[in-house]
Parts: structure tokens; sequence; C-alpha cells
């Protein structure tokens, strides 16, 4: 789900288990990606992962860090990370995003080799698109709840809408 020239490109880990299963993005009933999307005001209303294709329309867009589905993202080797990394800094330079989210600290420490990375704003640019990293929405990140996912979505909703005025 990726087209040319979107606001934001929201970057999974990889494709859990149930998600593949239904062919669609954050699709776990307990992810709380769609949740916090909305109440951080980046949707006019709550949508459900079926409706993960027509978040192009907003200039919205998903795809993930690496294509192996597993139960867990702890699954991934550093070498899919960083092949993930690379092949995520090639969409960058072809549909050439404002801004790309990585959802998950973790995942995006060990792919892009910034062991000092924290959740917020990084840089440098990524492939020039401004490059920020959220928390995991998965349920299974007990650090963050959907309050502070929101108010994390929210910063990148706010940072993302001050550059394109300042544009």
């Amino acid at each position: 789900m990726i087209a040319p020239g979107l606001r934001v490109l929201f970057c999974g880990i990889n494709p859990g288990l149930y998600s593949a299963a239904i062919g669609h993005h954050f699709g776990r009933p307990g992810n709380r990606f769609w949740k916090a999307l909305h109440a951080s005001g980046f949707t006019p209303r709550l949508f459900s992962p079926e409706e993960d294709s027509t978040l192009l329309a907003l200039g919205i867009g998903i795809t993930n860090l690496c294509p192996r589905t597993t139960a867990s993202a702890d699954e991934l080797t550093a070498e899919e990370l960083a092949g993930g990394a690379r092949a995520l800094v090639a969409k960058v330079m072809r549909y050439r995003p404002h801004t790309i989210a990585i959802l998950g600290v973790v995942a995006y420490r060990r792919g892009f080799a910034r062991l000092d990375a924290a959740i917020g704003r990084q840089d440098p640019l990524t492939a020039g698109a401004l490059t920020w990293v959220l928390p995991n929405p998965s349920g299974l990140n007990a650090h963050y709840g959907l309050e502070d996912l929101t108010r994390q979505f929210r910063a990148l909703r706010e940072a993302v809408a001050s550059a394109r005025r300042r544009r």
C-alpha cells in the first residue's frame, strides 16, 4: 500500500500471523494502530484493517520492514532487519513520501544500525524523508498504552502538518 508522494508512510516491522491470514496490515484485534491513528487526528474516523488501502486517499501508506511472517517480531534476524532497512530506503527513493514512521524502536535500531535511537524524530533524513520512530502498536508491547501511543502519533501528525505549512 504505497503510492507516490504520500504525506506519511507507516512502516510496521513485519506481518504477524493474524495479519498475514487476513491479508491486511495491523489486523490482530489487540493491535492499537488503527485507534491511535484516528485518536491522533490522522484519520477522520476509526478505520478497520480491512480498509487499509483506503488510507492512500488520505496521503497515508503502510508497508513493512521485513516481509517474513512471524508470531513475534523477535524471531527476525539482524540480517533480515538490515535487509529490510535497505529495502525501505529503496521504497522511499522510489515513492518519495514526505515522512516515514517506523513502528518499533528496537527494529529501527537493529535495522538501521542506530543503537542510540529513541522514540521520535530521527536525524539524518532517510533518502530525503523526515524520519520518525513510533512505539510498536502491537498489543504485545506493554510499555505503551493507547494514550501514550496516541500522544506519540499526534506529535508526528503535528510535525508533518508543520513541515507542510513551511513548504
